[in-house]
């Protein structure tokens, strides 16, 4: 019951979105006003607070090496496979491999993360992993494809942490961490209110955005069809736990440290993987349907993996 009670949350507010789009209470751009909220103020805040707080000595390398290789085999086969397969174009390209291999280490990672490992250690190292590795690689594609001429500019990549909120954040926590600055309270107090609006203003604008009568010019041409969510679905709850688990065969982890590669490769897509394709209007549509479905559906990976390896 421990793990269904993490989920049940997420079902309700993504519901909750569904339904207050669908009776017209929050316009017809609420999934768009508040998905840069979230992208803009409330992740940012989030992260920075998380990981400002977060001590960066006792890192976990070889399991953190097998969880990199799962996401590193996975997003780049998602990346490749959503051309070769589906066609999908340049800017979709990075949103699918994101789908396929990001995970919600945040709201869900956190909750299963306790009830199943006991701890959130080897979680938060995750979380660096993802927010200062993957994400960034992502973002950076997502930038020089929403430059017009499609070129790669040094300065502009460059640039780009200071552009990005969600990289900035993430760096200015990391960077406090590391020299054990912490806030005063008249900072952080604001910054604590502002990170809590976070997940559930991104579940209930994933909520709203699957309630769009009329397709946004900036998504594709053909929505995510059933063969392609399927596959995506199928890259995140199967194949990257599975990669996980020979990786960490590989490198001879202990059973605990095998336990957690797997739970946390398990994990579902991240409703940032929403945000970022909102934030670039790109692949929104395959975005918001495998955060849906892979959520709705990893308990069973989950469950799965704590039953084997428990």
């Amino acid at each position: 019951m421990s793990l269904v009670a993490a989920f049940v949350p997420i079902w309700i507010l993504t519901a909750v979105g569904y339904a207050a789009c669908r009776w017209g209470l929050l316009g017809e751009a609420a999934a768009s006003v508040l998905g840069r909220f979230v992208f803009h103020l409330a992740m940012p805040a989030a992260l920075f607070l998380a990981l400002s707080r977060m001590p960066l000595s006792g890192f976990a390398g070889r399991s953190l090496l097998a969880f990199a290789v799962s996401t590193v085999a996975v997003v780049g086969f998602g990346w490749a496979g959503a051309s070769r397969l589906f066609g999908r174009g340049p800017g979709d390209r990075p949103i699918w491999g994101m789908a396929a291999g990001y995970v919600n280490s945040a709201n869900l990672g956190i909750p299963i993360a306790t009830q199943v490992l006991g701890d959130v250690s080897f979680l938060a190292v995750v979380v660096l992993l993802q927010v200062l590795v993957v994400a960034p690689v992502i973002l950076v594609a997502l930038d020089r494809h929403s430059d017009p001429a499609g070129r790669i500019r040094v300065r502009r990549i460059a640039s780009l942490p200071v552009r990005n909120p969600v990289i900035l954040a993430s760096l200015l926590g990391v960077a406090c961490s590391a020299a054990v600055l912490r806030l005063p309270s008249a900072a952080a107090a604001p910054l604590t209110l502002l990170a809590g609006a976070a997940v559930p203003a991104a579940l209930v604008a994933l909520g709203a955005s699957l309630h769009r009568t009329a397709p946004s010019r900036a998504e594709p041409a053909e929505p995510a069809g059933a063969a392609e969510l399927a596959a995506v679905s199928a890259l995140k709850l199967v194949a990257q736990p599975v990669i996980a688990y020979a990786a960490g065969l590989a490198l001879h982890l202990s059973a605990p440290q095998l336990l957690a590669v797997v739970v946390c490769a398990g994990l579902p897509t991240a409703q940032n993987t929403f945000i970022f394709a909102q934030e670039y209007g790109v692949g929104e549509a395959v975005a918001n349907r495998a955060v849906v479905v892979t959520t709705t559906l990893s308990l069973a990976t989950l469950a799965v993996a704590a039953t084997l390896l428990g």
